[in-house]
């Protein structure tokens, strides 16, 4: 720590940081553009000038550039001198020369950090009155927009998008006052974390276009602390909306999980939440006759429906909270429920679940990944399943260079000397993967093989690293080099980190992944080794902690009669199992009842259909890939808007159904009930209550708001309606009101921030005024809640796998591959989503296109799970032959093709 003086106040701060980042993180506000704690200094703003004096004597002092300046123990500075102030406020006179005065109608006003700094510096009036320079602005994709006119060459964009998430197509053209930042040519923007680009921009340059097409001012919004559910990271989000729909999804700080960034699927693919199709009443479908029914008249029918079938299956589901699975499984009865699961998923899970419970290996953040020098991924690609694993990955490649910097006594926010030397340094990453993925240009080496292939890789790196397992004799010398080369070098590391999951859908991979951590962990039990597995579903942990039957299994058993129905919850069958089969179970619609937001294939072919709350607008729990549990919250009530509609949450409907069975009273009231009851069955899940706060937790007697304060009082929301403004609806569920009545500063209580606001700040910077220091923890710590964090170890991980070629001449192979768009069930609803989904193709390598005759316009025709495909082929360099990679988890391409043979 160091002390220094600022305008005759004395603070304690950290020495490892620039002055700029030092002032911020004791409350001391001083303008910036340039300047961000994930990219560091480069001084082209000179916005942050501040004085500083030799001694306590020296009266004139020098200006310096804080963020360009080291802390030195004992340093004298002045950030309100009259010197400084006249040039900051100088500075932004200068930058704003050639910036419009289109603040009215600028999409980022309300939301500007150029807004914030120009008020900050007092800056009021403008002396330039020529013509302003002009520019051409650039079509960047259906997800952003593009205003070049508004720049103010703060060059965090080029910095972000290249340096830091290794764009390629985007860049900065012109010299000195003629600067022009985007693309050579119109067209989207191909790096899947483009979209941080709207919140890392200091001023309008570029904004969000999907918010574009129902644009509101941020004060006007209704936010809520959310969690992604697109992947199982569980990055942190802000969710705001207006009029009853979904307006616009941000980044929410976590210093553990997303930092400052997520995808691009994460922030834009939220419109499925808003469609107008939705189902938003009963419906009872009877000799194809509909018939729409109210609340009560459903639940009469629920009851009836168990009374009229003795055994009833119940599936829940891996997209769905687990307060809603428990409530399914204390419907049917545990035996009676499924996860809905492919057996091949449940193998995965399973092993998983097992690894972090009882392995005492570590599974690390997505935070900490970026702190390895040394990774293997098996079988998985990245960048397409877990978008924001991939850009840990790279920053982790990079650490290098810092480290070496580090030894050179050159400063960390330095970013200058640290871009030059990742160009040359980089730490050693292997990916081992069916065919080509994105992070190969980063990696070390990549080997691409068929999935026992890679098996029987993995398993000689384990071997390499422990004596005792048994000796793998088929590999190629050229291999065993590789595998010797990468077990010393993971080795040699000062931290290992092994990445695997069941998007392979294969649970040997898994277990050779716990092989290399076990190996290496026997080899050198001091050495730190992670352990990190990506499930294919935001909750699919969660899930498997309340356990279940497979969904191949409720199948087989419906085939043999011995059940009766089922009720799916927020599941689609038909994305899992094949066509036919589903078709199958659907001969008897009267047998099926189907919960859900969406109008998939299952719901609309139902007897009864109950239409349910998305994750937008009900609370609930889920369990991301590290075993955190985090909570996610209502943005809004439906019914407010429309009482006529027919929306409760999913366990609402269960439990009134289970009491009208066994004409009981109501007991769930509200979530807290769910929670209590669940842990009652689970006492893991204990840990989230003990963490969590309840509906009942008030500051200062306050809820915490869900609205920024608005000079002009709330404005009406049901004005369409009737002109009669109800009572805004009261939360039974949790801590927030739904207005921007309560709490809503930095607090140590509030982890779950709904937006990010404070006076004088009103853009995403304001999340450093919600911190312990700039960059590290909340003021509050770090939400969520650790279910196995520390285990030991119960029990010996070492798998011999199963060593033999499956693959036979005759036969192909279904392999999947996976596109950030289209790979995730509900985000496929969402409209402009559909619009970068690429066609579906068929994957097949080069030496087997040469073989039968084909080339990249060719079409290959088979026929797979009773169901005929015909498809356009795309080549690959690397695939293996013999395999057919398919859009698996696509509209007609259920999970269960995996591994299928097929004949050509």
């Amino acid at each position: 720590m160091a002390r220094i003086y600022v305008d005759s106040k004395t603070y304690d701060v950290d020495e490892s940081e620039n002055l700029l980042q030092a002032c911020l993180s004791v409350g001391i506000d001083i303008p910036y553009f340039c300047w961000h704690p994930l990219m560091g200094s480069l001084g082209a703003c000179r916005q942050c000038a501040v004085t500083q004096y030799n001694d306590f004597e020296d009266c004139k002092g020098r200006l310096i550039m804080s963020c360009m300046t080291p802390v030195i123990d004992g340093m004298i500075i002045s950030v309100n001198d009259i010197e400084s102030k006249t040039f900051r406020s100088s500075i932004i006179e200068l930058l704003l020369t050639n910036h419009p005065h289109d603040c009215p109608i600028c999409e980022e006003g309300g939301h500007c950090h150029l807004q914030d700094m120009a008020v900050m510096t007092k800056h009021n009036v403008r002396n330039f009155r020529f013509k302003k320079r002009t520019y051409k602005n650039q079509y960047l994709g259906s997800f952003i927009k593009h205003e070049m006119n508004r720049c103010i060459a703060c060059y965090r964009c080029v910095r972000y998008y290249n340096d830091y998430a290794d764009g390629t197509d985007f860049g900065v053209y012109g010299c000195n006052n003629n600067l022009y930042f985007g693309r050579i040519e119109n067209g989207g923007l191909e790096n899947e974390h483009s979209g941080n680009l709207i919140e890392l921009c200091p001023t309008g340059v570029f904004t969000d276009n999907t918010h574009s097409k129902k644009y509101n001012r941020k004060w006007d919004m209704q936010y809520a602390p959310g969690i992604c559910h697109n992947c199982s990271v569980g990055c942190n989000i802000s969710i705001g909306e207006r009029y009853g729909e979904i307006r616009r999804i941000e980044n929410r700080y976590h210093q553990n999980i997303n930092h400052y960034l997520i995808c691009d699927l994460g922030r834009f693919g939220y419109s499925h939440t808003s469609l107008s199709k939705r189902p938003k009443k009963p419906v009872y479908v009877n000799s194809d006759n509909s018939m729409i029914l109210n609340f009560q008249e459903a639940i009469e029918l629920g009851a009836l429906f168990f009374e009229k079938y003795s055994r009833v299956i119940g599936v829940g589901s891996s997209r769905s909270s687990i307060e809603n699975n428990f409530a399914l499984q204390e419907l049917v009865g545990k035996s009676n429920f499924s996860h809905g699961m492919t057996k091949k998923e449940e193998k995965c899970i399973t092993i998983i679940l097992d690894c972090l419970k009882n392995s005492g290996l570590y599974s690390p953040n997505l935070k900490e990944i970026e702190s390895y020098d040394v990774i293997l991924v098996l079988g998985e690609d990245l960048t397409q399943t877990s978008p924001r694993v991939a850009l840990a990955i790279r920053q982790a490649m990079k650490k290098k260079a810092h480290d070496m910097a580090n030894l050179h006594q050159i400063p960390k926010w330095n970013s200058t000397p640290i871009s030059q030397i990742v160009e040359h340094h980089k730490n050693s990453l292997y990916i081992i993967h069916t065919h080509e993925t994105k992070l190969d240009d980063v990696a070390e080496w990549s080997y691409f093989a068929s999935i026992h292939e890679q098996v029987n890789f993995s398993y000689a790196i384990a071997c390499e690293l422990d004596e005792k397992l048994p000796k793998l004799s088929n590999l190629s010398v050229v291999l065993k080099e590789k595998v010797s080369t990468i077990a010393n070098r993971l080795l040699s590391s000062k931290k290992a980190l092994i990445i695997s999951g069941s998007h392979s859908f294969s649970s040997s991979i898994i277990k050779s992944a716990i092989n290399i951590a076990t190996s290496i962990k026997t080899r050198n039990i001091n050495h730190h080794v992670g352990l990190a597995f990506l499930t294919s579903s935001c909750n699919s942990l969660g899930l498997s902690l309340i356990g279940g039957i497979s969904i191949d299994t409720v199948l087989k058993q419906f085939k043999e009669k011995k059940v009766d129905a089922v009720i799916f919850m927020e599941y689609d069958i038909y994305r899992f199992l094949s066509k036919y089969d589903c078709d199958f179970v659907f001969k008897n619609k009267k047998k099926i009842i189907t919960i859900d937001h969406q109008h998939t294939e299952t719901y609309e072919k139902s007897g009864l259909k109950l239409p349910a709350t998305n994750f937008t607008e009900t609370s609930g729990t889920i369990v991301n890939f590290e075993a955190r549990a985090q909570r996610f919250f209502q943005v809004y009530d439906p019914m407010f808007y429309d009482n006529r509609n027919c929306l409760h949450e999913s366990w609402k409907w269960l439990h009134y159904i289970k009491s009208k069975i066994n004409k009981t009273e109501i007991s769930w009231f509200n979530l807290d009930d769910v929670i209590n009851a669940c842990i009652e069955k689970y006492p893991i899940f204990k840990k989230i209550k003990n963490n969590e706060k309840n509906a009942n937790f008030r500051i200062h007697g306050q809820k915490i708001s869900r609205s920024p304060n608005r000079s002009s009082g709330r404005t009406a929301l049901r004005a369409d309606i009737n002109i009669h403004e109800p009572e805004q609806p009261k939360d039974i569920n949790t801590m927030f009101s739904f207005s921007m009545e309560g709490y809503n500063q930095p607090h140590k209580c509030i982890s779950h921030i709904p937006f990010a606001w404070f006076p004088g700040w009103n853009s995403p910077q304001a999340w450093n005024k919600f911190q312990d220091k700039i960059g590290k923890s909340l003021i509050s710590g770090n939400s969520g809640t650790h279910l196995f964090k520390k285990n030991k170890i119960i029990k010996n991980f070492s798998f011999i796998p199963i060593l033999k070629n499956f693959m036979k001449e005759k036969y192909w192979y279904i392999i999947p591959y996976y596109h950030i768009y289209g790979n995730e069930e509900l985000t496929q609803y969402s409209l402009i989503i559909q619009e970068n989904i690429p066609e579906a193709y068929a994957l097949i390598s080069l030496v087997d296109s040469i073989k039968l005759g084909l080339n990249k316009d060719s079409t290959l025709q088979f026929h797979c799970l009773k169901q005929n495909y015909r498809l356009k082929i795309r080549i690959s360099k690397h695939l293996s032959s013999k395999q057919i990679g398919l859009p698996v988890g696509r509209k007609s391409f259920p999970i269960s093709l995996i591994g299928q043979k097929v004949q050509l």
